[in-house]
């Protein structure tokens, strides 16, 4: 059991201008010509020490909405700050805070040499200037009396000012003063605010959970807030905190334990913020770039791209919904994001129903979450680069069962939402009904790697290995990130460009001077032609409506709107994701634990009326516009022109009904005209379009799997059925060498001037005529057995040539000669 660390104030060691002097030193060396003359500078212009537990606050950060009259939120415009007496506070948090943010504290003279070392080393390596070493002294001169820049003269004075104030202090003086004063988040200053606005209760009240929660937050109070989006890493860091203190004998392994099994319950979020979860990602990004302390003190200005308008109904239509949908479906939760596909900016982000249900996990942001499937959603990148590569919308591929795997121990045959297959459909009928099969054979033709990276280009930043998904991935097989969905959708309303996302006008420090200021940053990603397609496919209602009917939630009579929707299996997610010409919006209902919703809740059911009541709204307060016509994209291949159908010729034999040869007797021929259905593997070489017909298809290993579902469909479908007619492969097989008859002429005899022959014929069919040739000419015929030949002849001592030729039924002929004297 490791030794506990007693709280007592020893007497200071002698040295502290000595280390001071080393401090300096090294930091000077470092800042370049400082030196052991900053010493004297540093020390001569510290502030008074007396004036420790007045700190003044500087001015707030304030977030404003894109036409600047709307302010979303202020970052500590006003504290909320309870000072409570150090014996007043909870023992648990004095451990707590202790063992994360200084463990020698009580041993220390304000600063940590060994920490010092460690961060001047990084910022060297690293180039950069880091918080690191700071001891809780350090940390309170910083709030107290320094700005929140980053140099090496800060470092400086901080050191100094933290070695001159624990000579003047007691080190529960400085203990007690700086869990007073650190910023928990949002407004809440010092440990007793903090205990009660997070947990309704006291400073000394603190269960020893709760005392780990607020050293834990204290690191990074924005990020580890209980009201944002990381709550997992807030318990992660909590657990941390125990084991910790645990660990150094503050309290026992079975205290720890006991507190990890707690269930933590914090007080409702009672801050006054419009659109949290826009704010919290701008609040983010300000830190990110600019520092905590600078977005907490530096008076910044920073004008967003949110319309807050849009913004208030997107949450009333979402609240409204959303009951019902809890109600019909089980669904609890739903997001909205909306840009403008013209710049990139975000106009509307609504993470959840309701940020300050916490019932409902409603501080969750799912609009920013990469963990969402898209389901067909997903579909209009691959058809985007399906045409990309050469097909037409018009191409035609066959809605019928079948299976994709060529593994036969991990099948993957998919089916439609209704189970229904409706045989030849062209790939824009396909899309506009959301129909499976042709659609993952669309991802096969347009390739995986293909559709992925165009994704990518379009503004999809996860799904990194497509090979994890393969085919299923146009069904919603990868994961996105629902913000991500809406900007991709905007490079089909905005003919294939893409803007950079963007949620910041502009960001103005305390004096006006402007830090940033955002500029447009496009680049084209998809061909216009190929954009202004899918929105066609996209926007056209007649073309979806036998699957989604004349009036769903998708249409709006009298105005454009491009829509596409996606259900995941078991109903997980639903979307909506379109977009008019001048907003793209992506909106999801589910639960955020993955919990299924009930059947029913599809992306047109549950997902339809949110996305249909938003935009609603926006085309009855903008102009009216529409979308631009594509030209018509067509092909040389018939088969990419929708004629599914092949026409050809061939010379029959009409008695095998095979293809003719040589020797099928002329007026056995007969040329015939055959109808044939195959799969579009049977006509094109998917890696090269453009190249003749592939000799062998079914070298390609999905051939034989989409032909098969090809004729069994069809010979499930005899009406269908009847437009087939196949010309044969074979040839002839009755009109050979093998079938010709066989004829032997036996010895005769001149009797007179007659000459009579009996044949002798053999052969696999039966011989219906034999006919008697002398020198060439025909001179008798015999059609009944026994065939004889009779000729007449004259005895002029002369040579002549005797021919016999049998006939059998199917004209084969077989024929023997003699000459005679």
């Amino acid at each position: 059991m490791p030794v506990q660390k007693k709280y007592t104030y020893r007497t200071r060691r002698r040295g502290t201008l000595a280390r001071l002097f080393f401090v300096v030193a090294v930091c000077g060396l470092v800042a370049g010509g400082v030196g052991v003359f900053a010493l004297i500078t540093v020390t001569r212009n510290l502030p008074d020490p007396l004036l420790l537990g007045q700190r003044k606050v500087p001015e707030s950060t304030k977030i404003y909405d894109r036409a600047g009259k709307v302010l979303l939120y202020e970052i500590h415009g006003e504290e909320k700050r309870t000072v409570v007496p150090f014996q007043n506070i909870n023992q648990f948090v004095k451990d707590a805070t202790i063992v994360v943010e200084d463990f020698d504290f009580y041993t220390h003279e304000g600063i940590d040499i060994r920490s010092i070392a460690r961060a001047v080393f990084v910022d060297l390596s690293e180039g950069r200037l880091s918080q690191g070493g700071s001891t809780i002294t350090q940390q309170l001169v910083k709030k107290a009396f320094l700005t929140p820049e980053k140099s090496w003269t800060r470092k400086i004075r901080e050191a100094a000012l933290a070695i001159t104030i624990e000579r003047n202090y007691s080190k529960e003086e400085i203990f007690g003063l700086y869990l007073n004063q650190i910023p928990f988040g949002s407004n809440i200053y010092g440990i007793e605010a903090a205990a009660q606005g997070f947990f309704n209760t006291s400073a000394a009240d603190l269960t020893l959970n709760q005392a780990a929660v607020l050293a834990a937050i204290i690191r990074a109070p924005s990020y580890y807030s209980p009201y944002g989006s990381h709550n997992d890493e807030l318990i992660a860091r909590k657990n941390t905190v125990l084991n910790k203190m645990a660990g150094v004998g503050f309290i026992s392994a079975e205290a720890a334990a006991q507190a990890q099994s707690e269930p933590l319950v914090f007080a409702p979020h009672k801050e006054t913020i419009l659109a949290p979860h826009f704010v919290f990602l701008v609040k983010s990004y300000l830190e990110d770039r600019y520092g905590v302390d600078m977005v907490e003190n530096g008076g910044l200005r920073v004008y967003t791209t949110l319309d807050y308008t849009m913004q208030e109904q997107a949450e009333r239509v979402i609240e409204r919904v959303g009951a019902e949908n809890e109600k019909k479906y089980r669904a609890r939760n739903a997001a909205l994001a909306a840009v403008d596909p013209a710049t990139g900016q975000l106009l509307v982000m609504v993470g959840s129903r309701d940020y300050f249900d916490r019932a409902r996990e409603g501080n969750f942001n799912v609009a920013t979450s990469p963990n969402r499937q898209p389901g067909s959603s997903f579909k209009p990148f691959a058809y985007a680069a399906f045409l990309k590569k050469g097909f037409t919308p018009d191409t035609v591929l066959f809605d019928v069962k079948t299976q994709f795997s060529t593994n036969p121990e991990e099948p993957y045959a998919p089916e439609n939402y209704d189970s229904r297959f409706r045989g030849p459909v062209t790939a824009q009928a396909a899309l506009a009904q959301s129909l499976n099969l042709p659609a993952v054979k669309v991802l096969y033709l347009a390739g995986i790697q293909n559709t992925v990276s165009l994704a990518h280009d379009m503004g999809i930043t996860t799904i990194q290995d497509p090979s994890r998904v393969g085919l299923s991935l146009v069904l919603g097989g990868g994961e996105v990130v629902p913000l991500d969905m809406a900007h991709a959708y905007s490079v089909f309303a905005n003919d294939g460009v893409k803007n950079e996302p963007s949620f910041i006008l502009s960001v103005e420090n305390e004096k006006g001077g402007v830090l940033e200021r955002w500029q447009k940053k496009q680049k084209t990603v998809l061909d216009s032609n190929i954009a202004r397609t899918l929105t066609q496919i996209l926007s056209d209602n007649t073309l979806r409506a036998p699957v989604f009917g004349e009036r769903s939630h998708l249409f709006f009579d009298g105005y454009q709107v491009a829509a596409k929707t996606g259900t995941t299996q078991k109903y997980r997610d639903a979307w909506v994701l379109g977009y008019t010409p001048f907003l793209s919006v992506a909106v999801w209902v589910g639960n955020n634990n993955g919990d299924p919703m009930e059947r029913g809740g599809a992306g047109v059911a549950a997902a339809g009326p949110i996305f249909h009541g938003f935009i609603e709204q926006q085309l009855t307060t903008h102009p009216k516009s529409d979308f631009t016509p594509p030209l018509p994209i067509t092909s040389t291949l018939p088969i990419l022109n929708g004629n599914y159908i092949t026409e050809t010729t061939r010379e029959i034999d009409k008695d095998s009904g095979k293809l003719a040869t040589p020797l099928t007797p002329p007026h056995k021929k007969e040329v015939r005209s055959f109808q044939e259905i195959h799969t579009i593997l049977h006509y094109i070489n998917k890696n090269s379009i453009s190249s003749p017909p592939p000799e062998h298809p079914d070298n390609d290993p999905q051939y034989t799997l989409w032909e098969g579902g090809i004729q069994m469909w069809m010979y499930e479908n005899p009406s269908f059925n009847t437009i087939q007619n196949k010309p044969p492969i074979e040839y002839d097989s009755i009109h050979t060498p093998q079938n010709q008859p066989f004829v032997r002429i036996p010895p005769f005899s001149v009797v007179g001037e007659v000459i009579t022959i009996q044949p002798t014929i053999t052969g696999p069919f039966t011989v219906k005529e034999v006919g008697c040739f002398l020198d060439g000419v025909l001179v008798h015929t015999d059609t009944t057995t026994p065939f004889e030949c009779v000729v007449r002849t004259n005895q002029n001592n002369q040579s002549h040539i005797i021919l016999v030729q049998a006939y059998d039924v199917y004209d084969n002929t077989g024929t023997a000669s003699v000459a005679f004297q």
